[in-house]
């Protein structure tokens, strides 16, 4: 806590305070002005500016406008999706930041663990196995976040994690425990991949069948027709 009067004016604070890092969550589109960007950038040399608000009209900023107003050095991310940025040559690509990496895998550790008690812990817990997946190539990107396309990936580790802590804390109500966790929640885990209904092989009519299967159903004169069709 700071003890400090209160204002109304966003940049004042940040003039003030010289925060590293802003969370928009305002829904005021437009709210990180450039002002206040360039004032973030000359009092850190990476600004975090997180623009959280959905949809994507009421973002506090654009990636190209905390990149354009920060000299391309901040680390940004975002609650809507962002194309790709252009900065003095360089490509960045912005992470959303979206609870589809958090609450999916934490809904499936819990379930798969039995943990009927969710402390402020466990999202914790989901937090830093979100990190652990970035990698340097993410952030040379210019990216927070794993790639979305990983979010299978992600949610597995969650699970597992979640899992761990429940056991650690004898928390979990599903016995025995199982010991390849990691298995145990892909078994859990909601697969849309089909297996195909028809059959993959077909019986073809015996060569001595008596009738063609051509000849017109009166050839048999109410007679059952031949069994191998």
């Amino acid at each position: 806590m700071r003890d400090s009067e209160p204002s109304k004016s966003l940049i004042e604070v940040i003039e003030k305070a010289k925060p590293s890092v802003l969370i928009g969550c305002s829904t005021v589109g437009g709210g990180f002005t450039p002002e206040i960007l360039k004032v973030m950038a000359a009092n850190n040399e990476k600004p975090i500016i997180m623009a959280l608000s959905n949809p994507t009209s009421k973002a506090e900023c654009t990636a190209q406008q905390a990149y354009d107003n920060t000299e391309g050095r901040c680390i940004f991310a975002s609650g809507s999706p962002f194309p790709p940025v252009q900065y003095a040559g360089k490509t960045f690509h912005p992470g959303q930041g979206n609870n589809a990496y958090i609450f999916p895998g934490v809904a499936l550790g819990i379930i798969a663990s039995g943990l009927h008690h969710v402390k402020n812990e466990v999202f914790l817990v989901a937090a830093k196995a979100v990190a652990d997946l970035i990698t340097e190539e993410d952030l040379s990107r210019g990216s927070l976040y794993p790639p979305l396309s990983h979010i299978q990936t992600c949610s597995k580790e969650i699970a597992v994690r979640v899992m761990e802590y429940a056991y650690e804390k004898g928390q979990a109500s599903t016995y025995p425990e199982p010991q390849d966790k990691y298995c145990y929640i892909r078994s859990h885990q909601y697969d849309c991949d089909y297996k195909n209904a028809l059959r993959e092989h077909w019986d073809y009519p015996n060569e001595d069948c008596p009738v063609s299967i051509l000849e017109p159903k009166k050839k048999y004169n109410h007679k059952p027709p031949c069994p191998c069709f």
